[in-house]
């Protein structure tokens, strides 16, 4: 979890990226260290056998120096890595705003982002992308392909489309924008039950809650259920903006403890904590996949909003890290404080544990299978495992699911494939994966005990 500047945090806590950056000086030799450091530096800037990259020199030294903590939340990003940590906070990147996937070798888009350039510039689902450019996307990975379609605000991406049902290619011209992520969703459920989820916390994420909540309270909502469920948490100066919207005035929301032991205790103002809201039956999903911000949430809920919490022990990251962007674009992240639960209960390492336990399916904690991977009959693996299990899942029992694919293994995915009208020859990869995936996927959503339990908690049953 990093933290980013709050009024209410004091600001040796708080190291937003620092826009002036930092300067590494070596004018203390006095201090050995120093000395040590800048001796190596020099002895292979000017005697190693070969010219070396300075640059390459200084990113190994201060690499090697966070690693040396042995902090997994300590680290050192170079400046692309930063830019990839700087959008994944923000819930933002620059891009033509389209999801994409890749589908018998090529570049075919899932769905534009409502709003984005893509779509004002007519892009549809299953558009085939051909090219960017010059540069041909065929056989290209997505991750790969991605690096084609984005760049730079303002900049324009030639694209070669091939679209079903036309004959000829088509080519689109998109301008580069930035493309905002959304980080909440809500709807109302069943006895006028709200229902937010909170996918990861960004810069955006408390004013998205606020906006989702006000429409709820507006359609008259009489219980709420906030889904932290693989929540991999983000700004904690953010958690607390949504906590005090659901945490009563004067209640705790967290302590924050120094490297000293000197601990600082941060209360509510309950800014969103109105009649509508304080009062109502509140219940918060969380499991394995939450951690450090969305930690903050489900431990302030518990322990001062009255809330239940429902589903599996939490991860369990209890410390926050500063960031601090150096003068050449390249971030170092650290860890500068632990936070405790409004008890001052420090969860690192233990996680928070749900007042109602419920597991969910085993077939919902699958892990997905590669659809480049190819599986038939007398194959054996941990992925045939996965794959009998969706069948089994999905209504077509293969008989067994200890990873051999025999016979009966065989029939049963030939029976699915005729069923989802699928090129029926026994063997699982690329559309039949995929289709057995997103089939898995519908029925996680349809059938979530987890869920089931929540909004029986906010009905107050």
């Amino acid at each position: 979890m990093s933290i980013r500047s709050r009024s209410i945090i004091p600001a040796i806590l708080v190291t937003a990226l620092v826009s002036s950056g930092l300067t590494l000086v070596w004018a203390r030799e006095q201090d050995k260290d120093w000395v040590k450091l800048k001796s190596v530096y020099s002895m292979l800037n000017k005697e190693y056998v070969q010219t070396v990259d300075t640059t390459k020199l200084m990113d190994g030294a201060v690499d090697g120096m966070l690693k040396a903590l042995d902090d997994p939340y300590t680290v050192y990003m170079s400046q692309e890595e930063s830019k990839g940590f700087e959008e994944s906070i923000t819930s933002s990147f620059v891009g033509i705003g389209a999801e994409i996937t890749e589908l018998d070798g090529h570049i075919v888009i899932v769905a534009p982002i409502k709003n984005s350039p893509a779509e004002k510039a007519g892009l549809k689902p299953n558009d085939r992308i051909v090219s960017v450019g010059a540069t041909s996307l065929e056989g290209m990975k997505v991750s790969e392909a991605v690096k084609q379609v984005r760049g730079e605000k303002g900049t324009k991406a030639e694209l070669t489309i091939e679209r079903p049902g036309e004959s000829e290619p088509l080519h689109v011209t998109v301008v580069r924008d930035t493309i905002p992520i959304e980080t909440v969703y809500g709807e109302m459920k069943e006895g006028q039950i709200g229902y937010l989820q909170i996918t990861k916390v960004s810069e955006s994420t408390a004013q998205e809650f606020a906006k989702q909540l006000k429409t709820l309270k507006d359609q008259g909502m009489k219980g709420l259920v906030l889904d932290l469920r693989q929540n991999p948490g983000g700004l904690l100066g953010v958690s607390f903006e949504i906590a005090e919207m659901l945490v009563p005035a004067g209640k705790t929301i967290l302590q924050v403890e120094n490297r000293s032991g000197k601990k600082e205790i941060y209360t509510s103002n309950g800014s969103g904590a109105n009649p509508s809201v304080a009062g109502l039956p509140m219940a918060a999903l969380i499991d394995e996949g939450t951690a450090s911000a969305g930690e903050i949430l489900a431990g302030a809920l518990q322990e001062s909003g009255g809330a239940k919490l429902v589903g599996q022990k939490t991860f369990g990251k209890g410390t926050a890290q500063a960031v601090v962007e150096l003068d050449d674009g390249s971030t170092v992240k650290y860890t500068n404080a632990k936070w405790l639960t409004p008890g001052g209960t420090w969860i690192h390492k233990t996680g928070i544990k749900p007042d109602v336990e419920v597991k969910l399916p085993e077939y919902a904690g699958l892990p997905l299978v590669d659809p480049e991977k190819e599986w038939r009959k007398d194959s054996f693996s941990t992925d045939v495992k996965s794959i009998q299990m969706m069948l089994e899942a999905l209504g077509y029992p293969a008989g067994r699911t200890d990873g051999y694919f025999d016979g009966k293994t065989e029939a049963a995915v030939l029976a699915f494939q005729q069923a989802q009208g699928l090129e029926a020859n026994g063997v699982v990869s690329g559309k039949t994966t995929r289709r057995m995936i997103e089939l898995l996927r519908e029925l996680i959503r349809k059938s979530d005990p987890q869920l089931e339990a929540a909004l029986k908690v906010a009905a107050g049953r």
